[in-house]
């Protein structure tokens, strides 16, 4: 029998999944840890304290109920703690393997403060949802009633794919316009297998297209139909595109042959796992096989990258961040894996110029030492260059992971009125999602910047709720309607 007492902690130590042995991940794109059974995963969930102020749950962008559903969980009571997990996420299994909780809700956990370990909340999110798709808890989207309003979503990604789900739900008709040829966005296109496999975001969107979502696939807003158009089909529209333009580096040799984009990077090594043919990977340009691999960049996708790299069959794999490993943005765990497969990272250094070859190509990476100064507008501490410190790094390929920036918008889309911030981000009255045109509301990267999923999952959700609210109000006033 499952245990049913909780706060377990004092007797029971933290046990994370078990990981596949590095040398045999190194060699495929499948996930790395195992799955819980369900004795594990119930003795896992009993080690929560049950705080009267649950700081895990504070700290979860989604205000997930997870003493709730570990609770359940330690009680063997699954279907329950599946149906309260859900009620709070779209997609509960893609977070439980990609969030970050060492930095969000298992990071604030008390008894992680104590010195005994998070619960290990992320695996038990995980495995609650992998189990209620195998029983068939998860059920077809059914729409209680069919409204006539319908509803563009521009951006098959997170965002868009959680307000997908709730419109749906609430009876309106629902089409999603993304250009690539699959929905899931960067689910699909930019987090490789081995941290979330394709099938798990597929049959998400599998649901929602028997649930009546409409996915127009291949359609690029912008150039095959205008933002106008969309907005006299549709009795609202929802931009959810996400951050696709990669920021740049300005150093000498930048633009050399060998030097390439994160995204295009982990595109390419998508579709290939998906087992499409791509001529940049088949020609070598964007496969890292047998070459000395410099990856520039702290953030998750540089993370994404590296171990890509390690997969591909480089001969190197170096990471190339100006700050320390304390200070960098991306997940630590995914450097503690990066570390086992095989990753160097050269902390606190940064690239000065490319060094080409007369042949061309790439030769090393010329880069100095940093050392941290006084703390930024961000609070935080600036890189600051060390005097005589340049040296250099062997490298046949640079992968440029430098975070995303928005496209812009207003100009794609021919809508001049469509107003952006400084950083490019569209701008949004926070009380109703809406943009500066009217029926047209924006969630997730596009407003808030390149983030994480579960923000973009949770933005999705409230623009839903918003839009819901815009066209309930429409029904009940037909002359505010009709102007």
């Amino acid at each position: 029998m499952p245990p049913t007492r909780m706060l377990s902690f004092v007797s029971v130590d933290q046990e994370t999944p078990e990981k596949r042995a590095s040398d045999e991940r190194r060699s495929d794109f499948h996930e790395i840890y195992a799955d819980y059974i369900a004795q594990k995963a119930s003795q896992q969930a009993s080690r929560c304290s049950q705080c009267g102020v649950p700081f895990c749950q504070s700290h979860c962008p989604l205000g997930n109920n997870i003493p709730d559903w570990l609770m359940l969980t330690a009680a063997g009571r699954l279907e329950e703690a599946y149906e309260i997990s859900q009620a709070t996420s779209s997609m509960p299994e893609v977070c439980g393997r990609i969030c970050p909780q060492d930095r969000l809700c298992e990071g604030a956990c008390v008894i992680e403060q104590s010195g005994h370990g998070a619960v290990t909340i992320g695996a038990v999110e995980r495995y609650i949802t992998d189990t209620a798709w195998t029983r068939g808890w998860v059920k077809p989207l059914q729409p209680a009633r069919e409204l006539d309003q319908s509803i563009g979503v521009i951006g098959a990604g997170p965002a868009g794919l959680s307000a997908a789900e709730e419109l749906r739900s609430a009876g309106y008709q629902v089409s999603v316009y993304d250009r690539h040829d699959r929905p899931g966005g960067l689910l699909i296109y930019g987090i490789p297998n081995f941290k979330l496999e394709k099938d798990i975001v597929e049959r998400r969107t599998q649901r929602l297209a028997d649930g009546g979502v409409v996915f127009r696939l291949g359609v690029d807003v912008g150039a095959d139909i205008s933002l106008s158009d969309l907005r006299a089909r549709h009795d609202a529209v929802l931009l959810a595109t996400g951050v696709y333009s990669a920021r740049d580096i300005a150093i000498p040799g930048a633009g050399a042959k060998g030097v390439i984009p994160a995204l295009d990077y982990l595109i390419a090594a998508n579709r290939t796992g998906m087992g499409e043919t791509v001529p940049d990977v088949l020609s070598g340009r964007l496969n890292a096989s047998r070459k000395h691999v410099v990856v520039i960049g702290g953030g998750d996708t540089a993370m994404d990258c590296v171990r890509t790299a390690v997969r591909q069959g480089a001969r190197s794999v170096t990471c190339l961040y100006r700050r320390d490993r304390a200070n960098m943005p991306g997940s630590q765990r995914e450097v503690t894996n990066a570390e086992e497969e095989g990753v160097v990272f050269d902390w606190l250094a940064a690239p000065v110029s490319i060094v080409e070859k007369k042949t061309g190509g790439i030769r090393s990476v010329r880069a100095v030492r940093m050392r941290l100064g006084p703390p930024d507008a961000s609070g935080r501490r600036s890189p600051e260059e060390t005097e005589g410190s340049a040296y250099e790094l062997k490298a046949d390929m640079v992968i440029k992971a430098l975070g995303f920036e928005p496209e812009d918008l207003p100009e794609r889309f021919s809508e001049p009125a469509l107003a952006v911030n400084r950083r490019g981000c569209v701008k949004v009255d926070y009380r109703s999602m809406m943009t500066a045109l009217e029926g047209v509301f924006a969630a997730g990267d596009i407003v808030r910047g390149a983030s994480l999923v579960v923000w973009a999952i949770k933005e999705g959700r409230d623009a839903a709720r918003a839009i819901d609210a815009y066209l309930s109000a429409r029904r009940q006033s037909p002359r505010v309607a009709a102007e």
